[in-house]
């Protein structure tokens, strides 16, 4: 009898631990579209007036102009539609994460990667904990500069490959491309997407105040290498310790049926077709304004001169690259599924209640938190409209005008602008990028979150104290 209550008991702990486990990715993002939803029947409805800036062609919104229109909420049967409304307008960036998973499978075919990461380790020797900060640096300076984000992703695999490698696991690599991109987008000190448009809608001049924007970046980079360094070693000494432990050993089962490799002759030709793409890659973006299609065809083009290089034949080529797309179908499907949480707002015509409010909120704060209540509702708004553009166009004539009634300098405005818009792209399921990154890593959104949210505090805390500095200093 006392057998039989124990087995009970078991089965019940049994019972509660699946049943607070956390759900697949798909029902997370399931029930945030379904909260979505339920809020477009609370949240009154309402718009701005609208109109474009004859200069630049942006649609800008008319600061003061909100009005109440008549509710729309979005039906249960409308839900389906919301997830194909998505998948349709992240379409591109689904194609992307597809052919640049298929044209690095291709690459990693030829064996080039496990041979260049053997030499790079060989020669870094005790000084491989260097290869984070590097790499950090190297993917902030793209975005800082070109504002790159997505177009670091198809590097991913690379940084993966190198990081295992060293003993380090694949958020460790992810994080490396991922944390460096956002280190360099969110500083902006050249970034033509989120501080180039709200310095002039903001009637700035355009880059003006660099020099704050980079202490910030230094602060940041080094707050992340300090973080992604503690982790790695961490992992090193421990790799179960990994928040991805699971996948680290499926993917050393794989590492060791490569063996020792070393450079051959067709090698150096894989490597010479990767390295002048890339450099294509940063000539096709700063110079011809480049974006995902364009890349995404560059990438092809390299798998395929790249395979041609390892002597393959057309037959393998087309094997590796559709074995490359198939890895990334639950990722691609990620980013379209994530899409829907942001049409269901727009839909239901409550994104600009929601902006509304919580400018007529931070007036009410007292004097002294109102540039922070700026910094926090900018957040807030990041989770609704994930692009630096399209929230820069959307927030800044209000931010403006606010600023100027609550003694913040448009500067200022700018500031709390890109920080409040840059940390959580890091962590928002809404945001395609992140979602995309993820598609390409293999490294699950839980895992991930768990990961990133103390570096994601970090930096949010960092963000309100030069925001206040800022402030007091009339910047």
């Amino acid at each position: 009898m006392k057998k039989e209550e124990i087995e009970k008991s078991n089965a019940r702990k049994k019972g509660w631990k699946s049943f607070l486990k956390i759900p697949h990715v798909f029902v997370l993002l399931f029930l945030i579209v379904l909260a979505a939803s339920v809020l477009t029947y609370v949240i009154p409805a309402g718009e701005f007036d609208r109109f474009e800036d004859p200069e630049t062609g942006r649609t800008l919104v008319e600061a003061g102009s909100y009005e109440a229109v008549e509710q729309d909420p979005v039906g249960i049967f409308e839900i389906p539609g919301l997830f194909i409304t998505g998948l349709n307008e992240a379409a591109d960036i689904i194609l992307f994460i597809f052919v640049v998973g298929g044209a690095f499978q291709i690459i990693t075919a030829t064996g080039v990667f496990d041979a260049v990461v053997r030499k790079a380790t060989a020669l870094l020797g005790n000084k491989e904990i260097l290869v984070i900060p590097l790499f950090l640096i190297l993917f902030s300076i793209g975005g800082f500069t070109i504002g790159m984000t997505v177009e670091g992703m198809a590097l991913v695999p690379l940084a993966i490959a190198l990081a295992r490698s060293l003993g380090y696991d694949a958020i460790t690599g992810l994080s490396m491309v991922l944390v460096g991109v956002y280190s360099g987008f969110i500083s902006g000190l050249l970034n033509p997407f989120n501080v180039g448009v709200a310095q002039g809608i903001a009637e700035l001049p355009i880059y003006s105040g660099l020099w704050l924007r980079a202490i910030i970046l230094v602060v940041l980079l080094l707050a992340a290498s300090v973080y992604i360094i503690r982790y790695a070693q961490r992992v090193k000494k421990d790799p179960s310790k990994s928040y991805v432990v699971e996948m680290e050993q499926n993917s050393k089962i794989d590492e060791n049926l490569l063996g020792s490799s070393k450079f051959q002759t067709r090698h150096y030709f894989v490597l010479l077709s990767v390295v002048l793409g890339l450099g294509v890659l940063v000539w096709g973006v700063m110079n011809r304004a480049w974006y995902i299609n364009d890349i995404a065809a560059l990438f092809l083009a390299m798998g395929v001169v790249a395979g041609l290089c390892a002597k393959m034949n057309p037959s393998r080529i087309a094997e590796e690259f559709i074995e490359g797309a198939k890895a990334f179908t639950l990722g691609a499907l990620i980013v379209g599924v994530a899409r829907a949480i942001p049409v269901a707002l727009e839909e239901g015509l409550i994104i600009d209640s929601v902006i509304n409010g919580l400018a007529n909120m931070i007036v009410m704060l007292p004097a002294a938190l109102q540039v922070l209540g700026v910094y926090g509702a900018q957040t807030v708004i990041n989770f609704f409209i994930n692009s630096g553009s399209g929230q820069a166009a959307a927030t800044m004539p209000i931010i403006v005008p606010l600023g100027d009634l609550i003694g913040m300098t448009r500067q200022t405005g700018v500031l709390t602008f890109q920080l409040g818009d840059g940390f959580t792209n890091l962590i928002f399921p809404t945001g395609t990028t992140l979602m995309a990154y993820l598609a390409a890593s293999g490294v699950p959104y839980v895992k991930w979150v768990k990961f990133i949210w103390p570096l994601i505090l970090i930096w949010f805390i960092i963000g309100a104290v030069f925001i206040v500095i800022a402030d007091y200093i009339q910047y």
